[in-house]
């Protein structure tokens, strides 16, 4: 008796060492984010003048910074603001991109030529450099930096989602759906996005990487999170004045960067293996 779908495809995943590794670090991130006020001995501005700079001990696991503020209790909230980053960053990319590639697939023409002008403009411009220039005008702070990157960062989705609106739009269940009197908004929103959703997913867990690392660079130059955030980019910078008294301020707050971005990277290339076979990792 042959299984059902939903437990080959459970099946597959476990077999999928990239995506059940990533889905152990990146589900780590999230439960260390939900529950961080249990699982952190102190507030993240607690301040302590009596302990500033200590190295990592029982009392305080990971040190103390220049406030006397515990480094692991700071490290751990700070998985909220790198999820917060995650969620709204991706979500902002993803509403622009996917819109504007199905009103260029679609329509094609003056509205494709247009649209994807500034599109294929956006994507030239280096990327660190335009979201510089966004938060320089709007403004220095972490949503301001979430929206720089997004802004700068949608034409990927654009490009993509265009393109398989292309191959999609003359195919016989989109004309049945013009026979029938549905208007455009509904021939793209009904018809061909849910059919572009697995690639959608594999390209939202590819990006993510990315985004952290951008709003978490931003905030390293001082023009994302503000102090006392427990940004690990900020806490990186702030650390870097103190490396040679304490250079835990510096290294830990990294390595939860590296650990979360390499999850995401690693769930995504599994989550391209599930639905995308033919770029399978070698």
């Amino acid at each position: 008796m042959n299984d059902s779908p939903v437990k080959e495809f459970f099946k597959t995943c476990y077999k999928n060492k990239n995506f059940l590794i990533g889905v152990i670090m990146v589900g780590s991130v999230i439960l260390l984010a939900i529950f961080a006020d249990v699982i952190a001995p102190f507030a993240y501005d607690a301040n302590n003048p009596k302990e500033i700079l200590q190295a990592p001990s029982m009392r305080h696991l990971l040190g103390t910074d220049d406030m006397g503020r515990d480094l692991f209790s700071r490290i751990v909230y700070g998985t909220r603001i790198t999820l917060k980053v995650a969620v709204i960053g991706a979500g902002l990319q993803l509403v622009l991109g996917v819109t504007v590639g199905l009103i260029c697939g679609y329509f094609g023409g003056a509205v494709d030529k247009g649209l994807m002008f500034i599109a294929d403009l956006t994507y030239a411009i280096p990327g660190m450099i335009a979201a510089l220039a966004v938060v320089t005008v709007i403004g220095s702070n972490l949503t301001n930096a979430i929206i720089a990157v997004a802004v700068v960062n949608w034409a990927a989705y654009a490009r993509v989602v265009r393109a398989k609106t292309m191959s999609i739009k003359n195919q016989a269940f989109i004309e049945t759906g013009i026979a029938f009197g549905e208007s455009p908004l509904a021939i793209m929103f009904r018809y061909i996005l849910p059919n572009i959703v697995p690639i959608l997913i594999v390209n939202i867990s590819m990006q993510l990487p990315g985004t952290i690392m951008s709003t978490t660079t931003l905030s390293f130059l001082g023009v994302g999170s503000q102090p006392p955030s427990p940004d690990w980019g900020w806490m990186v910078s702030d650390g870097i004045r103190y490396v040679s008294r304490g250079p835990w301020l510096c290294i830990y707050p990294g390595l939860a960067l590296v650990y979360t971005v390499f999850g995401f990277n690693i769930m995504g290339e599994g989550l391209r293996d599930l639905l995308d076979p033919r770029m399978k990792s070698q």
